[in-house]
Order: structure tokens, then C-alpha cells, then sequence
């Protein structure tokens, strides 16, 4: 069995219909620690040693959060500059997370097409995710595909719980080691594995 770490980020949960849902989806899967970066750091004093060890503690790292100007909310980018250290996570002596698998858990306001090469956003969500793509490889990490609910302004109550649904799904397929990796990272989002 393996386990997942969630690091999830919102700094507006409240005002977040969708995320609240798929937070609740994933408490309630065993195996699943979800530490949400804004109400344990709401001073940004990241705590380098306890999210250090969490990453040892698990095999799978989410990073959960909104898709903030074609990027992550600032805590996000203040605990990768933090807590990824030269000498521990890369560089010649670091090799704490090699073989940990990583993905990103999204929410966007705009619609899967907005996200397409000639759509309004010019670039796929592949293309604005290098940054995280690249930061696992030097890492030695695996990178896989990022689950996506696009559109969030427009879903209805029945299709949020839908996602939610999926992602709970997604959690209990990574948790009990039934996601084949290598077919994984063929596809362009994973919610291609998890079709109702």
C-alpha cells in the first residue's frame, strides 16, 4: 500500500465551492495526510524539518491548488524554495526524494479548450506546468500528469461532486498501487483514468 501526501494550498478555501468538496472527497481515503500549507503556515514561517519529514513519510506528493495566474498560490513557491534544499532533495549529496511520484491537483476558472495551443490561454496546462515538471526531475522524481476541474465557475452541484468522486477515486487507485505508471504518464490530464 502506498501512501499519499497532499500539500494542499488555498489561500480563499471559503470562497471555494469546488475545492471544498474535493477536500472533504479525500479526507475520508486511508493512507491519504493532507497538510494544508495556508492554515499550518498562515505566517508563511515554513517549517523545513516536519514538511521535510512528511515527504520522507509518503510515496505519492499532490500539490493541491488553485491554478493562480497560470501558477500556484505564493506558499507553493515559498516551501519548494524552502523545504527542496540543495544537498537534500538535489545537487550531488541530495537524493531524498528519488522514485517519489509527483502530480498537481488543479481547479480553474477556465474551460478545458481555454487551455489549448491556439485557445485563449495560448499554451496546454502541460506547457504552463514545466516548472513543477522540471523541478521533480532534478529531484529524480517521477512526474505524472495533473488531475484537472476546469470551468469552476460554471459547474453545477451534481457535476463538482462528480469530480470529487473521481478524485477520490484517483486517491484510492494510488493508495492501493493500481495505477499503471507507464500508461499514466501517456496521458495528457489522469482524469482519462477515472471515466464515469
Amino acid at each position: 500500500m502506498s501512501s499519499v501526501l497532499i500539500l494542499f494550498a488555498h489561500p480563499a478555501l471559503e470562497k471555494s465551492r469546488t475545492n471544498r468538496l474535493l477536500l472533504e472527497a479525500c479526507r475520508s481515503v486511508e493512507g491519504v495526510t493532507v497538510n494544508d500549507l495556508y492554515e499550518e503556515y498562515p505566517d508563511f514561517d515554513i517549517d523545513v524539518d516536519r514538511e521535510q519529514q512528511l515527504l520522507l513519510d509518503h510515496d505519492y506528493i499532490l500539490l493541491h491548488h488553485p491554478f493562480y495566474w497560470y501558477s500556484s498560490p505564493a506558499i507553493v513557491k515559498q516551501w519548494e524554495d524552502l523545504v527542496l534544499e540543495h544537498g537534500w532533495a538535489y545537487g550531488r549529496e541530495g537524493r531524498a526524494l528519488v522514485g517519489k511520484k509527483i502530480l498537481n491537483v488543479l481547479t480553474t476558472g477556465g474551460r478545458h479548450e481555454a487551455y489549448e495551443e491556439g485557445g485563449y490561454n495560448r499554451f496546454t496546462m502541460r506547457q504552463f506546468l514545466a516548472p513543477f515538471d522540471q523541478t521533480a526531475y532534478l529531484c529524480k522524481m517521477i512526474y505524472l500528469p495533473p488531475f484537472v476541474v476546469h470551468g469552476t465557475h460554471r459547474l453545477s452541484e451534481p457535476e463538482m461532486h462528480r469530480y470529487a468522486s473521481q478524485y477520490k477515486s484517483l486517491l484510492m487507485l494510488l493508495t492501493t498501487d493500481q495505477i499503471d505508471l507507464e500508461d499514466a504518464k501517456t496521458r495528457r490530464y489522469l482524469n482519462e483514468l477515472l471515466v464515469d
